[in-house]
């Protein structure tokens, strides 16, 4: 129903937005984390598992105390779960949605009285046959085979085909389902025989584990975007450090000396007997053959690494780049973007007339005299000084954007002044006169000159 229904029935009601790509992401982890019961384990979106218990309800001392251990790790984990075990995943879908909250399905045990919404059809065909009187899959066994064919021979994808949903139920043709596999993290370390307690040390290891990572970075020819080092303390406690690359990387020793800025307030206690070193996001990086001379005489500091080092430094947020976007509006002409993501093809600046070097943050109130409501102003107070007008060129007219903006924006009239001093600066006057919208115009000052 409508939220504002549902509303008026539950005033007290909980509302949460959907994140369906965060539900897929946790319904991925889950499955990872159900291979205890099974190696073997599907997804069935939006809220399903399938796991393939093939050999292994011995382990958990038969099939009723699999499904005790499966239920009680679940609700553990907060999960309220309808449980089945049966013979082929349909019978186990269609006994989790709509048979008993915990069921087994043994040799001789019957579904017709399942709906036929248990064979996990689309709408549309499910409609058709409960317009043809079929409500539950046993009424399917009173009708010829021939006449369903007849009547869903045009269905194509299982969930619209009824025969098809009933042969996978049954197990007479097999159903494919892609397993999900977790992808395996590269990751090094090195226990230590004694623990150390100095910087000195503390580098050696940390070169030895990125030289270790890099080659094994290069046996699947991929680089490094995100790399983990986490150091183990002898009093039990974790010290974790994060490295984010602007680029796909696998050189030891720039990754070296990257970590190396991050270690200075590490206070080693009692000593450190565990460095590990994980790479949890990597990217594709090809192996390339080199010119050996060229490279010999290759001096100076790539782009990559240069970004590296100032992120490093001053923070991820504080190394950007502006990029143009489509926007007659000074403020809105451009926007920041990390310094190698790539522009959007084809997007280009305005044709502006010539704007000055530095744009406020915010463009500040300022008080204008002028000989006429539209004409040249000759002098203007900003900041508590009177700024006497020497030169005036203008307007440059900008009309608000219509599309985005609401009805009340005003035109702008932009100046470039300078005053009697030598220093030019950017005005502009919002509205005119008897424009129809109400006031008076107001003046702004947006922008330096150099």
């Amino acid at each position: 129903m409508l939220l504002a229904d549902a509303r008026a029935l539950c005033p007290a009601l909980a509302v949460a937005p959907a994140d369906p790509a965060g539900d897929l992401a946790l319904l991925e982890r889950l499955a990872l984390w159900a291979q205890r019961w099974g190696p073997w384990v599907a997804l069935d979106p939006p809220d399903g598992l399938l796991v393939d218990t093939t050999g292994t309800a011995h382990l958990f001392g038969g099939e009723d105390r699999l499904l005790d251990d499966t239920a009680r790790h679940l609700v553990g984990r907060g999960f309220a779960a309808r449980l089945a075990i049966a013979p082929t995943a349909g019978a186990g879908w269609a006994l989790a949605h709509y048979g008993p909250e915990r069921a087994i399905l043994c040799p001789g045990d019957s579904l017709d009285q399942l709906p036929v919404a248990a064979l996990r059809l689309d709408p549309a065909a499910e409609l058709v046959l409960r317009r043809l009187g079929l409500k539950r899959v046993g009424d399917l066994g009173g009708v010829a085979r021939d006449a369903l064919a007849r009547r869903f021979r045009s269905a194509r994808a299982p969930a619209a085909n009824p025969l098809v949903r009933l042969d996978q139920l049954f197990g007479r043709v097999p159903e494919p389902v892609l397993p999900v596999r977790a992808a395996e993290l590269p990751l090094v370390q090195r226990r230590l025989i004694e623990p150390i307690r100095h910087r000195p040390l503390l580098d050696r290891v940390l070169a030895d584990l990125c030289a270790d990572m890099a080659r094994l970075l290069e046996g699947k020819a991929r680089g490094g975007r995100r790399f983990d080092l986490m150091l183990w303390k002898v009093d039990g406690e974790v010290v974790q450090r994060r490295l984010e690359l602007s680029a796909a990387s696998r050189d030891a020793a720039h990754v070296a000396r990257l970590f190396a800025a991050r270690l200075d307030d590490i206070d080693a206690g009692f000593g450190i007997e565990l460095a590990r070193l994980a790479v949890p996001w990597s990217e594709p990086l090809p192996l390339s053959q080199r010119d050996l001379d060229a490279a010999a005489e290759a001096h100076g500091t790539s782009l990559f690494a240069c970004i590296d080092r100032l992120a490093t430094r001053l923070g991820e947020q504080a190394v950007r780049r502006p990029v143009p976007q489509a926007s007659h509006v000074p403020e809105r002409a451009q926007h920041w973007v990390p310094p190698l993501v790539p522009g959007i093809p084809g997007q280009k600046q305005p044709d502006f007339q010539t704007r000055p070097l530095k744009l406020l943050d915010r463009a500040e109130p300022i008080a204008v005299l002028h000989a006429s409501p539209d004409g040249l102003p000759h002098r203007f107070r900003w900041r508590g000084e009177v700024h006497e007008i020497a030169r005036a060129e203008g307007p440059e007219r900008i009309a608000p954007e219509w599309w985005r903006e609401r009805s009340g924006t005003r035109l702008r009239d932009y100046y470039r002044v300078e005053d009697r001093a030598g220093r030019r600066y950017w005005i502009y006057r919002a509205g005119l006169v008897d424009d129809g919208r109400g006031g008076i115009p107001e003046w702004f000052l947006q922008g330096l000159y150099a």
